[in-house]
């Protein structure tokens, strides 16, 4: 059973139904198998071990099953819930009724350790029973962002099974938390749940239900936000959120929090809200945004905005604009997740290609990157380059891990990547516009009485020729298709063919960032096709990026490319000059038994003497040099062929 949740009042396109869509063929059907087949049952596993994570262990503690103490991390159990979502995905599209006889038996469990008046949260739960901790003493503990993953986790899977056993959990949920923010508005004892999931959860749960509680909670969590005394900008709560103007403090919780409020606008409504999120987001995709689409530069940082006496530690910090180094980039997974949140629903509310743009970039740069190919290992951080060896420790692993301690990002990229292909289309009343590009098929009713299916055939991303073609078209409606231009897309032209009949629009760089509408007065039997260029281009960054001084990034349609040391006969990277006169050949690469297509062409090499490479600083003498072949991979491949150097950021050749 699949419900549809319907469109939103204040935004202009609403998500087709859960599980409408689905990749069918090329590159987003590799990701979802690879995700579907390896990820989520690795993860399963790691939440099962009680030695590694302790996680479902904990569940088992509180529902009377098992006997021990707490042990693994406090937003252990909401990281559990993505997982749920992920394999509610999975099970759906494998047709596996054992994975979902398994998700029900969890939901039993889950079901068993929720105390009477709905709290759950599993540390809490079994402290209190030998006589320590206690509820909500500590935002840092994790509970209401541990609830707000469970409320998202039951609407999907009551959209995608029908069955509300785990939504009665949910709603149980959801009435504690009512009581909790009622006696903080009496009393002004508030605090701001970080990384508050619990805003798009709860509309969520409005969405599935229909009941407005759900809704006017989420709303008065929201507000309650301004009540706050003593807040940070670690948590995006020291001045009052209408007042916000540009985005800092921690990633991950500026993500969820600006997604949040975007879900909220879309039901309700406030003009102030939406102009908040347009002044943050111009401050995030102007000045903060890497060209991977990571974003939360820094593992440390210090408040920009504070007060100079007062200074504030930000933990994965946006820091400055234009503070976007490479060795030491942070952008967490989780803060990358929650973009594509953030992007997605800018996206429903009003239909910008620059929203997409940016949820593309990051899905096919930063995500893929934060797991390798066999999808078993992981990067907690994702940086733009690595050296053959650093002088200082970084928090996390060079190179990806099968578990992490902060195990966050693995589920949450698997839930992402399951249900990727919402982002395919969206749609109105009279109209379906495109998203991600990919081979896929979708169902469409439509308020005007359209009802179709529209197939798109594509060798996207590597490829720029992207087909539509309408079939089991069931009531013949005039519709306006809408395509995306992508930013990077500077020629082009789409077709509309019927019959004998075609119709061309040639696209050009004015065209770029935008949607282009193709009207079309009957379906049946119609195909469009929209051909994009696909040029190697060079990329340079703003001046005040001082990291990318006098450097190229190589991006090729929406993908960024990178160098390893595999694919240069060089002692270092730091020694190849990119030459921007350079030509490209495509090249078929297969890596870990995925098949990738690479750059191949030349670049140079500088030949130094009396030069030493260990000096902070020497007599400056011009180097030789000479051509040599090089090869490019996709940044999502890299760190699949063993430890070496990587850099997306070159010097060039002038």
């Amino acid at each position: 059973m699949l419900t549809d949740t319907g469109k939103s009042k204040y935004a202009q396109a609403s998500a087709p139904p859960c599980g409408a869509v689905r990749w069918t063929g090329g590159f987003w059907k590799e990701v979802l198998d690879s995700c579907a087949g390896s990820m989520v049952p690795q993860l399963r596993k790691m939440f099962e071990d009680k030695n590694i994570s302790h996680v479902v262990e904990n569940f088992r503690i509180c529902a009377g099953e098992a006997q021990g103490d707490f042990d693994g991390t406090v937003f252990g159990d909401g990281d559990f819930y993505k997982w749920m979502e992920a394999e509610c995905y999975a099970a759906y599209f494998l047709g596996d009724e054992d994975r979902f006889v398994r998700l029900e038996k969890y939901v039993e469990l889950i079901g068993k350790a929720q105390q009477e008046d709905g709290y759950i949260s599993t540390k809490q739960i079994i402290e209190s029973r030998q006589g320590a901790g206690g509820r909500m003493r500590d935002i840092n503990e994790f509970e209401v962002y541990n609830m707000g993953h469970l409320f998202t986790s039951a609407c999907i899977y009551f959209r995608v099974t029908g069955k509300d056993s785990f939504l009665r959990i949910a709603e149980k949920a959801a009435g504690y938390l009512q009581g909790m923010y009622d006696e903080a508005g009496k009393t002004g004892d508030v605090q701001t749940a970080v990384c508050p999931s619990h805003y798009m959860g709860l509309t969520e749960l409005y969405r599935t239900t229909g009941k407005e509680q759900y809704l006017k909670l989420a709303r008065q969590a929201v507000e309650l936000r301004d009540a706050v005394k003593d807040g940070m900008d670690d948590n995006q709560d020291r001045i009052p959120l209408k007042q916000h103007e540009k985005i800092i403090g921690h990633a991950v919780r500026a993500g969820y929090l600006y997604a949040g409020v975007a879900d909220l606008y879309a039901e309700q409504g406030d003009e102030e809200y939406l102009e908040m999120l347009h002044r943050v987001w111009r401050n995030m995709a102007d000045t903060k945004l890497y060209l991977t689409g990571g974003i939360g530069a820094l593992y440390n940082g210090t408040s920009p905005y504070g007060n100079f006496f007062k200074d504030q530690k930000i933990h994965q910090a946006f820091g400055y604009e234009y503070q976007l180094p490479n060795v030491t980039a942070y952008n967490e997974t989780c803060a990358s997740v929650g973009l594509v949140l953030w992007a997605y629903r800018m996206f429903l509310i009003e239909q910008k290609a620059e929203y997409m743009d940016v949820l593309e970039r990051a899905m096919l740069n930063v995500n893929l990157a934060a797991v390798s190919l066999d999808g078993k290992k992981y990067f907690y951080e994702n940086m733009l380059r690595r050296t053959k060896k650093l002088d200082y420790e970084l928090v996390w692993p060079l190179t990806r891990s099968e578990y992490i301690l902060s195990y966050c990002c693995p589920p949450n990229l698997a839930r992402t990547i399951m249900e990727s292909g919402e982002y395919a289309f969206v749609q109105t009343k009279d109209s379906v516009y495109t998203g991600l590009y990919g081979n896929c098929r979708g169902r469409f009713v439509l308020e005007n009485g359209a009802a179709f299916t529209l197939e798109e055939e594509t060798g996207y991303p590597y490829d720029g020729k992207i087909l539509f073609r309408f079939t089991e078209v069931e009531r013949d409606v005039p519709i306006s298709l809408k395509v995306r231009i992508p930013g990077w897309a500077e020629m082009g032209k789409t077709v509309v063919r019927r019959g004998s009949g075609e119709q061309v629009v040639s696209l050009g760089r004015e065209d770029r960032g935008s949607y282009l509408e193709l009207r079309l007065d009957s379906l049946a039997g119609t195909e469009a096709e929209l051909k994009l260029d696909m040029p190697v281009r060079y990329t340079m960054a703003h001046p005040k990026v001082e990291e990318d001084g006098n450097q190229l990034a190589v991006e090729r349609g929406p993908m960024v490319y990178c160098m390893e040391s595999q694919d240069c006969d060089a002692d270092t990277l730091d020694d190849i000059y990119l030459d921007p006169e350079a030509e490209y050949s495509l090249q078929e690469l297969e890596v870990d038994g995925r098949k990738i297509v690479a750059l191949k062409g030349e670049a140079c090499q500088a030949v130094r003497e009396q030069y030493d490479p260990e000096a902070l600083y020497q007599t400056y003498r011009k180097p030789m040099r000479r051509k040599v072949p090089v090869r490019m991979i996709p940044y999502f491949a890299w760190d699949n062929r063993g430890q070496g150097e990587m850099r997306i950021w070159m010097p060039y050749k002038v």
